[in-house]
């Protein structure tokens, strides 16, 4: 019974790591409904910054942001999103291979790309492929904070504003629903006034606004446009992690349903082996008492 003792052992194993995989998607499910929570309130702030920057941007057409400009440089920046831990599925992987498209797209143009890691994934890929990384953040926890995120991505925002990049994208994985999460590359900067524009339309509120500046609407808006510009890197890494929990949540429970279904296969052997063993002594008994 050498063959069943292996078989045993075998079940024992998947079975202890069936407990730890519902364990995971359990504390996932858990730690998703909050990620979630953090997500949805983050975004009234970012839509009440930009309704307030478009209206300041058709108030004072005759100033144009540094955001706002175009520039001819051969370089662009990229903020790559990912998650610091490993077993969401397949999350990471979609991302980084958008990312993978664009830097191909870019050096196709002749442009060179510079790029921002946030979480330790896409640090270690970007590492891996040669790209250059000017800044890094990893080991941000459950929950997002703006003052981490500020300042690698002020990096290429003052690169920007110099003029010494042409455009800024943004990767991350947007949150749709439980079961699904979509790999997007934004652009950042330039920020197009329409575009704003559009998007305050499209949120209904469409009222007349007029304001009073102080110090004056030039500081104002150099100010409130920066916090938007940070807001949307908030909401991309908040949107990122509501993402990771639920896709955590789904692979673990495939995880375990697989475990579940190895189980079942285990002892269908087992069962077989041993009736196979119970046979073959029984044979040997009732011969041997033939012989007899």
């Amino acid at each position: 019974m050498a063959v069943g003792k292996e078989i045993r052992g075998k079940i024992k194993s998947v079975e202890n790591t069936k407990k730890i995989t519902k364990a995971m998607e359990m504390v996932a499910a858990s730690k998703m409904r909050k990620a979630q929570d953090r997500m949805r309130a983050a975004r009234p702030y970012a839509e009440k910054v930009r309704n307030i920057a478009s209206h300041l941007g058709e108030a004072n057409p005759e100033y144009v942001h540094p955001f706002m400009r175009s520039h001819d440089a051969k370089q662009a920046g990229l903020i790559v999103v990912t998650t610091d831990k490993g077993l969401c599925g397949g999350m990471n992987t979609n991302v980084l291979r958008a990312v993978t498209g664009k830097l191909r797209e870019l050096q196709d143009a002749g442009t060179q790309a510079q790029a921002v890691a946030i979480g330790s994934k896409g640090l270690g890929f970007l590492t891996r492929i040669g790209a250059k990384v000017v800044s890094q953040v990893t080991q941000l926890g459950d929950t997002p904070h703006l003052e981490k995120l500020i300042g690698p991505v002020k990096v290429l925002l003052d690169q920007y504003e110099k003029g010494e990049l042409n455009a800024v994208y943004l990767a991350y994985t947007r949150f749709i629903n439980t079961m699904k999460q979509e790999s997007v590359i934004e652009q950042l900067l330039p920020l197009s006034a329409e575009k704003m524009q559009q998007e305050t339309h499209d949120s209904g509120k469409q009222l007349a606004w007029d304001y009073l500046y102080e110090p004056d609407a030039q500081t104002v808006i150099d100010d409130l446009l920066v916090r938007y510009v940070e807001a949307l890197v908030y909401q991309a890494v908040a949107d990122n992690m509501a993402s990771e929990q639920s896709a955590r949540m789904v692979a673990m429970k495939a995880a375990t349903d697989n475990a579940g279904n190895v189980i079942n296969e285990l002892k269908l052997v087992y069962n077989k082996t041993r009736q196979a063993a119970i046979t073959t002594e029984l044979t040997e008994i009732v011969a041997g008492a033939a012989a007899v």
